[in-house]
């Protein structure tokens, strides 16, 4: 493997280079393959429940072993990442997802399919946190937008796979388009993984952990308590944020619309996501990773509550337009925080803790929607429910920017 060596603005760096741009399309191609493993189990939730005969919660739970196989895989892709680079946990995480659509495909029941699940959200976790971290070391300058874009894969992934997922659904089955989509994901991914093979070494440097330790220094509360912290509103946004993400293929049909313009609706969803997580990352370049998170949750619980009130076929592709607007910013923003305050070498670990926070809210928020609409027979419970908790999500990034501001103002 090789190592590359190099400080940002001297010649010869790869920070910032050509290399690194390079490195960054292969990043979100990967991502964009891998990324099917979060979103083909939304379009095929009503199928399952179909076939096994099961309450909408009983057919969330692939979706929620997804969550927590994704959120696991972030943390141990992440340190695999910071030990050995990014290439050895993508060739891992692609037979992982691989293996995961084969079994699903053939599994007899639908305890056996979650199960295959969860070993499909632990392979295409690394083309996510994990990705992003590596991507953060190649960027100085423009390491918001790096970021930002690396992230965007997942959501190019979210635009492209549901109408493809759903078109193969409707022709062949649910079974035979899983086996399909794990072949694919083999045969696509392996070729690009020896584009990330290079190694850059400049986040071990003296100078980049000297200024790790200045940042933390500025922080009015531990390493700890940050993390915790983050880890905290990451369940509270995402959980708000999975109810339109899991439920609106379902929430369609059950309101007459049919399941395919449920798809289309999370496809459009994902597609301004894209718009979102790429100007996101402009917007935390200049005002920071914290501010840039708290505006992407106020804006966030604005379009959860115009799911209350708005629920005609139009309303609903106009909101779930606004809704990926206002949301896809918002999980890469705990990533540029964490490069912001903490040491470099510790990024795919902490990045991979914080991205596990935000999948188990993902993967609470997809099965307590079912569970809320089980006992009322509606999604509008469901959709207060969210709005509740992103306001979790939005009092911890104020209460950090107050107390910044707070301990800031004493020190002059």
């Amino acid at each position: 493997m090789t190592v590359l060596h190099g400080i940002a603005g001297r010649p010869g760096s790869p920070v910032d280079s050509a290399a690194a741009w390079l490195r960054l399309s292969a990043a979100v191609v990967i991502s964009t393959i891998s990324g099917v493993g979060m979103w083909s189990v939304m379009v095929a939730l009503p199928a399952l429940q179909a076939e096994f005969g099961v309450a909408r919660a009983d057919a969330s739970l692939p979706f929620t072993m997804v969550m927590l196989g994704f959120g696991l895989g972030g943390v141990v892709m992440g340190r695999l990442a910071d030990r050995f680079g990014i290439a050895t946990p993508l060739a891992v995480g692609t037979l992982g997802l691989t293996a995961g659509y084969l079994a699903a495909g053939w599994a007899p029941n639908l305890w056996l399919v979650a199960l295959a699940h969860g070993l499909i959200g632990l392979g295409c976790s690394t083309s996510f946190g994990p990705l992003m971290a590596d991507i953060s070391h190649w960027f100085l300058r423009r390491r918001g937008i790096a970021v930002a874009i690396a992230a965007a894969g997942n959501y190019i992934a979210g635009t492209i796979w549901p109408p493809v997922v759903q078109h193969f659904i409707a022709a062949y089955g649910w079974r035979t388009t899983h086996i399909g989509i794990g072949l694919f994901c083999l045969v696509a991914i392996f070729p690009l993984i020896w584009a990330m093979r290079p190694r850059i070494e400049d986040h071990h440097s003296h100078a980049a952990g000297a200024a790790a330790a200045q940042r933390q220094a500025a922080v009015p509360f531990s390493p700890l308590t940050l993390q915790v912290l983050l880890c905290i509103a990451g369940v509270g946004c995402c959980v708000a944020m999975s109810m339109p993400q899991v439920h609106i293929v379902a929430y369609c049909g059950d309101l007459g619309y049919g399941v395919a313009r449920g798809a289309e609706m999370l496809s459009l969803m994902l597609g301004f996501g894209i718009v979102s997580r790429i100007a996101s990352g402009f917007i935390a370049d200049r005002i920071g990773g914290v501010r840039t998170l708290l505006l992407g949750s106020v804006l966030q619980g604005t379009a959860l509550f115009l799911y209350l009130w708005f629920d005609g076929l139009f309303s609903l592709y106009v909101i779930s337009a606004l809704f990926g607007l206002f949301q896809g910013g918002i999980v890469p923003s705990y990533a540029i925080i964490v490069r912001e305050y903490f040491p470099p070498r510790e990024a795919g670990t902490r990045v991979g803790l914080v991205i596990m926070a935000t999948v188990l809210g993902m993967a609470l928020g997809g099965w307590l929607s079912g569970f809320i609409f089980d006992l009322t027979g509606s999604y509008r419970a469901a959709f207060l429910n969210g709005i509740g908790w992103n306001l979790i999500n939005v009092s911890i990034m104020t209460w950090l920017l107050q107390r910044s501001r707070r301990d800031r103002l004493a020190e002059v």
